[in-house]
């Protein structure tokens, strides 16, 4: 995954020092699932949260070691419901998404403070972004990828549902917040409307997915999509995700043309 050039925040100051493209880290199922982990649930790859939290820090030190400047946390599929939909508490759920953070966080600090002091390395001090997966992947029926959630799924709904999750991985110490295969104009809205009611002040990016390289999964054009995270000076980067490689290189040319500068491309 590569970030594009903007200056401004903790961020585009990572992003200067990198020389202008920063690397962030790649697939983290897969990479689970190569040291024997079992992610076959709804929750996905957060089921490592309550069954392997070693794994999840062993593969934030790989890709760290491959050179990433930022780390995503393991909170894509972690949700507050998701969580007591498995029988915990809510102090339990709490507790699992603030421990999404503070993992990559001693990931990240364990590896800086092996290499800060060593002449001519070329490791930056990477930056933590919390992920935020949609709506649709709490769901776990395919909606992140087709963006209909149905006639009873509004904005409120997904404001409320995103709300305590997002007050909870920034009140971890995340360094950034990463909304992740947004498929819909409503729920990018949702987002952008609750980083200003939340007064979030740390930067945030948002990336969309899509199955034809010209329109969002919901079938709505990107322009409008860009036009609601245009409006918004809490939105520091926009991007892409889960979109077929060939889509890429026009989808970057779309999203260079709104104020938010900079852009992502993850696979």
């Amino acid at each position: 995954m590569g970030v594009g050039e903007r200056k401004g925040s903790v961020l585009e100051d990572l992003i200067e020092r990198a020389g202008g493209c920063a690397v962030i880290d790649g697939g983290f199922a897969t990479q689970l699932e190569k040291h024997g982990a079992s992610i076959s649930d709804p929750l996905w790859s957060a089921l490592c949260l309550i069954k392997d939290p070693h794994l999840i820090k062993r593969v934030h030190m790989e890709y760290l070691e491959a050179g990433a400047d930022v780390l995503i946390t393991s909170s894509y599929q972690a949700t507050l419901p998701g969580f007591l939909s498995k029988g915990l508490s809510m102090e339990e759920a709490e507790s699992l998404l603030e421990k999404s953070v503070k993992l990559a966080i001693e990931a990240r600090d364990k590896f800086w403070d092996s290499f800060k002091d060593v002449p001519g390395h070329s490791y930056n001090r990477a930056l933590v972004a919390a992920s935020i997966g949609s709506y649709g992947a709490y769901l776990a029926d395919g909606s992140e990828y087709s963006g209909c959630y149905g006639p009873d799924t509004n904005l409120e709904k997904l404001k409320d549902f995103h709300r305590h999750r997002l007050q909870i991985l920034v009140n971890a110490g995340a360094d950034l917040l990463a909304f992740e295969t947004i498929p819909n104009k409503l729920e990018a809205q949702a987002c952008v409307e609750l980083l200003q009611e939340e007064n979030i002040e740390i930067p945030s990016w948002i990336c969309f997915s899509s199955v034809d390289g010209e329109n969002a999964p919901s079938g709505e054009s990107f322009q409008d999509c860009l036009d609601i995270l245009n409006k918004s000076n809490k939105v520091n980067a926009i991007g892409i995700n889960c979109a077929p490689p060939h889509f890429i290189e026009s989808l970057i040319g779309k999203f260079k043309g709104v104020n938010q500068s900079t852009w992502l491309v993850k696979n």
